[in-house]
């Protein structure tokens, strides 16, 4: 597994937080890229690898995953020809992402036998969306010693409240959101109660209900969770990092999970 570990003092000052939590991420860089499997076969995999690495001027690729499952060729073809990037020194780990926990096992015992383990699997995991917990993959993870890296773990900007505050910021929201069933009046009333307990717990810790939903996800399975949450703004990633500089309760993350699960959406 990749063990990215981010610590902070207990109750830091909003300035020093914001201090520490950008030292850390500039003394940590980490490139992570995604090779697209849908319409090609695994023999495409090495094709790019030396454009990949040019273009990153110097940098390694940490983590190669395969985007998605669907491909011309089988989860075993392609993790062999992702082991040998790896024994080439080309790519230094080796992820996945949306695969089922069955997929995961297959890729993981491809790897072993070539003396490497499934570094992660990419999936869509929120306080509103826990469906790996379900279906096997959160389980699958923590028996393999896999990473899930959550994304989407703002619920498209749910789980910030700025949609439940009113009408206005729905009908101003980007793509297909305001289609979403989420986004409807019933469905803000529906998730509000998550909502009222991430501000409470914001206030709390002087930062934002993003930033406590976010803290959730990190933290609620021990070290084997990473969020990937989207920033269109340089405000959005500033406030994602400070999610970092805090650490919920037992209890906090107890409370959390089962209103959670009656307010989940999936």
């Amino acid at each position: 597994m990749i063990r990215l570990k981010f610590t902070a003092e207990a109750n830091p000052s909003k300035s020093s937080r914001s201090l520490q939590a950008a030292g850390s991420m500039a003394g940590n860089v980490h490139i992570a890229t995604k090779w697209w499997p849908l319409f090609r076969s695994a023999s495409n995999i090495p094709r790019t690898i030396d454009e990949r690495l040019r273009r990153l001027g110097g940098y390694p690729i940490d983590l190669y995953m395969i985007h998605q499952p669907f491909s011309y060729s089988s989860v075993a073809t392609e993790m062999r020809e992702m082991a040998k990037l790896a024994e080439r020194g080309k790519i230094r780990h080796i992820g996945v992402s949306n695969f089922t926990a069955r997929q995961m096992r297959e890729a993981d015992q491809v790897l072993s036998r070539h003396g490497m383990r499934l570094a992660c699997n990419q999936v869509k995991y929120s306080l509103l969306d826990r469906r790996i917990e379900r279906n096997g993959i959160m389980e699958t993870a923590q028996e393999l010693g896999t990473a899930i890296v959550a994304y989407s773990p703002l619920e498209q900007g749910l789980l910030t409240g700025k949609f439940h505050e009113g009408p206005k910021g729905v009908r101003k929201a980007s793509g297909p959101r305001r289609l979403m069933k989420g986004f409807k009046p019933h469905g803000l009333k529906h998730t509000k109660p998550l909502i009222d307990v991430l501000q409470r717990l914001a206030v709390k810790y002087e930062g934002s209900a993003s930033q406590v939903a976010l803290n959730w996800i990190i933290h609620a399975h021990g070290d084997s969770v990473f969020a990937i949450p989207g920033a269109s703004k340089l405000h959005h990633a500033k406030d994602n990092v400070q999610a970092m500089t805090f650490r919920l309760t037992q209890e906090e993350i107890d409370e959390l999970s089962e209103i959670s699960l009656r307010v989940s959406l999936r």
